[in-house]
């Protein structure tokens, strides 16, 4: 019975040497063809298969010292661990810690690898003596325990949450070396709760509210004014995240999620809503989180985070060899949807379109995938995103003569990736 993959040594596809592929339908840094790869990928597995199903035809370096078929594996276990040879973390500082975004599949971040940021410390918080306090302009102030909010009819939903100040440095030039540090003040969750609007039902908005201020039980009591309008729409007060209760430095047990906003209005270890008719002018929304502007204002209330994207592979820090690659990356809108994301090789001289992995939700990561064949010439990798507001992610140029480089938050610049001869890749702005 032939082996699945076998090739005709004189044919173009025995040109595969150390994971290299070889098209003869395309040259140059250009798109693959779609069949072409795959008869390619069908030969690969087909050389490859025969060290899967016999572990001793490995190099003597990758045997494993027992052949795992032979030994029996461990037990199950309360609560499940990675494998051991699964290695991303967080980058850590003493204020925040950073996604790995190169090292992760799909659109949802691992609970233990979802970015953080506090301003005084994750407080420890026992959820049984927990409560939120409704208060200001309402009907009937309350106080809420935990166990009052989980009864109420709940929620879930796909959300991306990014810090405004989420490559922030870039604004100055290239900073980050790798996409964890450029772009890791971001992640994606399912996250259930209970809406906003249905617990504010139960104390009765006055007539004259129009502001809400959110403040959390950290030892900073982190507080933001919201427009009370726009977070009735949509903000949770959310219990749960990826299946499980909220991590602590996700603000455990109860944290406010609104929908497409900065992550500083996403209040944790939510302790109090109170409304009022105007702004409380705290802060965080004076001294902090506003953009000052080229004319030496500053913008305030800046509350939605603008389409963006990244490539995340191949990215700063990574190594690639001529042949095959497929560009893989994140774009996100706190608008909506994202409508569509284009990749440029060249520097933007040239744009095509990438595919975009299912599914696609609004507010939400969006996975998309572009092939590629390098040539082992310099490339510059560039993405830019489209959301279904018609809004397209800036280039950088744009984006500065806009805004000027004073600002600290919402960068949103196309983001640039050189790639080297050596196949080294690097962090540049063009």
């Amino acid at each position: 019975m032939p082996v699945l993959g076998a090739i005709d040594k004189g044919s173009p596809m025995s040109q595969q040497n150390e994971g290299k592929v070889v098209s003869s339908e395309l040259d140059g840094n250009n798109p693959v063809g779609r069949r072409a790869w795959l008869i390619s990928a069908v030969a690969t597995i087909g050389a490859t298969a025969a060290s899967v199903i016999a572990p001793s035809l490995l190099p003597a370096a990758e045997q494993s010292d027992t052949d795992p078929t032979r030994v029996p594996g461990r037990m199950p276990s309360p609560y499940g661990a990675r494998a051991s040879a699964e290695t991303a973390r967080r980058l850590t500082t003493a204020t925040h810690s950073l996604t790995p975004h190169q090292s992760l599949h799909g659109i949802v971040t691992p609970s233990a690898l979802h970015f953080e940021r506090h301003h005084n410390g994750v407080p420890a918080i026992h959820p049984d003596r927990h409560r939120l306090l409704i208060h200001g302009l309402v009907e009937r102030p309350l106080v809420f325990s935990m166990a009052d909010l989980t009864r109420f009819p709940s929620v879930t939903r796909m959300l991306f949450i990014e810090c405004s100040g989420n490559s922030g440095k870039e604004w100055k030039g290239p900073t980050g070396k790798m996409v964890q540090e450029t772009h890791g003040l971001m992640s994606t969750s399912e996250w259930t709760g209970v809406p906003l609007s249905t617990v504010l039902a139960e104390a009765g908005i006055k007539p004259d509210a129009a502001w809400v201020l959110a403040e959390g039980s950290d030892a900073a009591a982190m507080t933001r004014s919201l427009p009370l309008a726009e977070v009735l729409k949509e903000a949770l007060l959310c219990y749960g995240q990826n299946g499980e209760a909220l991590r602590p430095e996700q603000g455990y047990p109860l944290r406010l999620v609104i929908p497409g906003w900065e992550g500083n209005t996403c209040i944790k270890w939510l302790r109090r809503l109170k409304l009022g008719a105007m702004p409380f002018m705290t802060r965080e929304e004076t001294s902090r989180y506003t953009d000052l502007m080229p004319d030496g204002t500053a913008r305030q209330f800046s509350f939605a985070m603008e389409a963006k994207s990244v490539i995340t592979s191949p990215s700063g820090g990574q190594q690639i060899e001529p042949g095959f690659v497929e560009i893989r990356g994140l774009a996100w809108s706190g608008r909506g949807a994202v409508t569509g994301v284009e990749v440029s090789t060249d520097g933007g001289r040239t744009w095509d379109q990438a595919r975009l992995q299912e599914p696609v939700f609004p507010r939400c990561h969006t996975r998309f995938r572009f092939d590629w064949r390098w040539n082992g010439t310099e490339a510059i990798l560039q993405s830019r995103c489209t959301d279904e507001t018609g809004y397209v992610q800036p280039a950088r140029a744009a984006l500065v003569a806009a805004r000027g480089v004073n600002s600290s938050y919402h960068y949103n610049a196309i983001q640039t990736w050189q790639v080297s001869p050596d196949g080294q890749v690097t962090n540049v702005q063009v």
